[in-house]
């Protein structure tokens, strides 16, 4: 195999393309690098993960051709390094070509042409943030290297994964630099540059362990197999770089790094490179496997990969960008402009009123612009509120619920004092009619509470997001209508009030809804026929016959259920049925007739009354004890059973209750939204707008009003630095050229084939100039 055979970088086959896309990348990390952890755009890069001492750097140095990362026996990579290689164009003169870095923490950007001097201030910049005690920290370090012996690569050295803490490194050491690796290499815009060892077992390598993690097929993985010239003798890495051992989509490439002693011995990475040339040249194991050594070869198709994986994402990324464009710009634009001049400011207050009143009159109207489509909202649940709330609640009360049958006939009872009555007396009905008649007072005064706390919840919904850049102009204007709906409710509540005690102060039985004492007779009458339980009874001797008993029946309906009298609603009572009671009957025959007997019995009562008082009060005293009378107990009830009479006087009273308690009801259930209405919505509604004019438009209180928490400022202003960013970001896209916009076949995300090659890699040749030098 001669020198011919081996595969440095064909820059005339590549650096077009790579030229086209690479550096535009580069320039969209810069971009977004200035907003440091904020930015949530993830950009096409290489990712390069590895074990400590892997070889990680050497590679590094390897493709820029120079000496500039920090070296040591401990951990030398405690940030990650966000690098970038710029090819520029050689000189046309013949002379030496210029060779510089930039960092990006630096303002201004200076170039550094000594690369020693940029790997002190690797160090330094290191030691800042992470400190002297070989801690780590995931804030990159920004940093350009320019040379005309690069290709277009953007790369992200990450720190060495490490099994045991030094010095005083944490001893979740291992566990934080996992992490930092992963959240990089879990993004699908980031290729994978897992490095392994030659001397290390291929299955158990750190870098392909948690490349695997991230990428489970092998899409965005590219294998580096270092220092293959430290093998044991009689082995070699061919079956791991033909991806026999471990497949990866992308394939593998073998290096060979300086060792310690070449490094100790400031050896040359150009003269590194004709070594690592000669020993491919040297091992017939390598044979046929030119597209997959050598540094050279490492470069050029990381320049490849990373070009065709960045036209793959370009759609995803622009649209990102706008998106990301579009939510920046709506936020900035939420924050308003900044008014200084009092003219103005009482213009934009005068604004921020006429809208919040505009949205509240819309919302309870129905009228606004974002009506929800899921739930009631505005005047729909003030209706709901009236309607399936009072009302039906009105309307399932039963207003004898809380009425016994013993209320009603000791309310009667009460009613007639010391004498019984002839009649059902209008008092007791009134009493418990007034009772039942103040029961709606509560749900009515608390319906007017449900529509105030509705008001209040539109108040709040109606506060617009510009308001929130004003803090005190927000929490006054809350304060104030929360006041104004006070003002209204309390009207409100006591139109309510009195509505329920206009109710109560006249009871109108001349309604003409009202049922009216006859017909609740009748009704009565029928109820407690209808209860009674008929039941055969021994006829006694001197029980009257049935149909004098009939007849005397319809005396006592006739003489008594005539209807409503001038004090009461008629019923039969003992008086009517002994004046009704026929002559000769001896059920209603006065005293005599309880203790009538035989003729013997009328001979004694003769015999009594014929003797001289003081003789027959002297008998009796002898023959009599004393009779001695129980006291009445404190509390008085009336007897737990109840005759006919006083059945047909209960049912009454409840038919009367409940005819008039509908009354009522129905006025209340019409009565109390209107009030609502007129007290508490409308008048809010019509009022809100001067009631706000009168209490905030004021000149001593618009700059009070109108003043911004700094917290705000500070959100504007880094709201308007990301703006700018995506801006330029979206400009720079758009400097992408045609050819880019299309992904060549060479290379797809997802293909199943693990094997494929790119088209490039099988046509490269070794190009050397006079110096023996490779082209890179």
């Amino acid at each position: 195999m001669s020198v011919d055979d081996l595969p440095p970088s064909p820059a005339s086959a590549v650096t077009p393309l790579g030229s086209s896309v690479i550096p535009i990348v580069n320039k969209l990390q810069d971009i977004f690098a200035q907003l440091g952890s904020q930015s949530t755009i993830a950009l096409p890069q290489v990712a390069v993960v590895g074990s400590q001492s892997s070889g990680k750097s050497s590679v590094l140095e390897a493709l820029v051709g120079r000496d500039f990362l920090p070296r040591g026996n401990d951990i030398c990579t405690r940030r990650p390094l966000r690098l970038q290689l710029v090819q520029t164009k050689p000189r046309s003169d013949g002379g030496s070509d210029e060779e510089w870095g930039e960092f990006l923490h630096h303002d201004p950007v200076k170039r550094i042409y000594d690369f020693s001097e940029i790997r002190r201030e690797i160090e330094a910049e290191t030691n800042r943030v992470s400190g002297e005690n070989k801690g780590v920290s995931d804030i990159p370090i920004g940093l350009k290297i320019f040379s005309p012996n690069v290709l277009d690569i953007s790369l992200v050295d990450l720190p060495g994964i490490t099994k045991v803490p030094v010095g005083d490194q944490p001893t979740d050491i291992e566990a934080r630099i996992r992490t930092m690796i992963l959240t990089y290499i879990k993004e699908s815009s980031c290729l994978i540059l897992a490095v392994t060892p030659a001397n290390t077992d291929l299955a158990n390598s750190d870098a392909l362990q948690i490349a695997g993690n991230a990428d489970p097929d092998g899409h965005r993985t590219i294998g580096v197999i270092t220092k293959l010239d430290i093998m044991d003798r009689g082995t070699d890495a061919r079956n791991h770089l033909l991806g026999k051992t471990i497949p990866l989509r992308l394939g593998y490439v073998g290096v060979v790094n300086r060792s310690q002693e070449d490094i100790l011995m400031n050896r040359s990475i150009k003269d590194a490179l004709i070594a690592e040339e000669k020993f491919f040249l040297s091992r017939p194991a390598y044979s046929g496997l030119t597209d997959r050594l050598g540094v050279p070869q490492l470069a050029k198709k990381l320049n490849q990969v990373l070009v065709q994986h960045i036209k793959a994402l370009l759609p995803n990324l622009k649209s990102r960008i706008n998106n990301a464009l579009f939510a920046t710009a709506k936020e900035y634009e939420s924050y308003g402009d900044i008014t200084e001049s009092r003219g103005g400011q009482g213009a934009l207050l005068l604004s921020f009123i006429t809208k919040y009143c505009e949205a509240y009159s819309s919302t309870l109207e129905g009228k606004s612009k974002e009506m929800s489509t899921s739930e009631l909202s505005g005047g729909a649940r003030i209706l709901y509120i009236f309607q399936s709330v009072f009302v039906k609640s009105l309307e399932e009360v039963d207003p004898c619920e809380d009425l016994t049958a013993d209320d009603i006939r000791t309310a009667i009872q009460n009613a007639t004092g010391p004498r019984s009555a002839l009649f059902v007396p209008d008092v007791p009905f009134e009493v418990l009619v007034r009772r039942q008649i103040s029961r709606l007072l509560d749900p009515s005064l608390q319906c007017a509470r449900f529509i105030f706390d509705e008001l209040v919840k539109i108040s709040h919904q109606c506060m617009m997001t510009e308001l929130q850049r004003f803090p005190v102009l927000q929490k006054r204007m809350d304060e104030v209508i929360g006041n104004f709906l006070r003002e209204g409710l309390e009207p409100s509540q006591a139109m309510i009030r009195d509505l329920i005690e206009m109710e109560m102060d006249y009871i109108n039985t001349s309604h003409p809804n009202f049922i009216g004492g006859t017909k609740a007779v009748e009704l009565a009458m029928q109820l407690v026929k209808s209860s009674r339980i008929p039941h055969p009874v021994a006829r006694p001797r001197d029980t009257v016959e049935p149909e004098k008993t009939t007849s005397f029946a319809s005396q006592i309906k006739t003489r008594s259920f005539l209807g409503r009298q001038a004090n009461g609603i008629g019923v039969p009572t003992a008086a009517d049925a002994e004046r009704s009671a026929p002559a000769g009957n001896s059920s209603w025959s006065g005293f005599s007739s309880i203790f009538r007997g035989s003729d013997g019995q009328a001979a004694a009562e003769n015999s009594l009354l014929n003797t001289p008082f003081s003789e027959a009060a002297q008998d009796v005293s002898q023959n009599l004890s004393t009779i001695y009378l129980k006291e009445p107990p404190t509390i008085l009830r009336s007897s737990e059973t109840h005759s006919e009479q006083e059945a047909v006087e209960i049912q009454i009273t409840k038919l009367l209750l409940k005819s008039y308690y509908d009354i009522v009801r129905k006025n209340v259930e019409d009565l109390v939204p209107k009030t609502i209405m007129h007290f508490l919505v409308n008048y809010t509604k019509r009022e809100l707008h001067n009631v706000f004019i009168e209490k905030l438009y004021r000149e001593n209180l618009i700059e009070e009003l109108l003043k911004e928490p700094d917290e705000l400022a500070i959100k504007r202003k880094r709201t308007q630095e990301t703006l700018r960013i995506l801006q330029q970001a979206n400009r720079t896209l758009d400097e992408l050229p045609l050819e880019a916009e299309s992904v060549e076949r060479g290379y797809r995300i997802g293909s199943e084939s693990k094997h494929e090659e790119l088209p490039c890699t099988r046509r490269s040749r070794t190009e050397t100039n006079g110096n023996g030098r490779l082209h890179m």
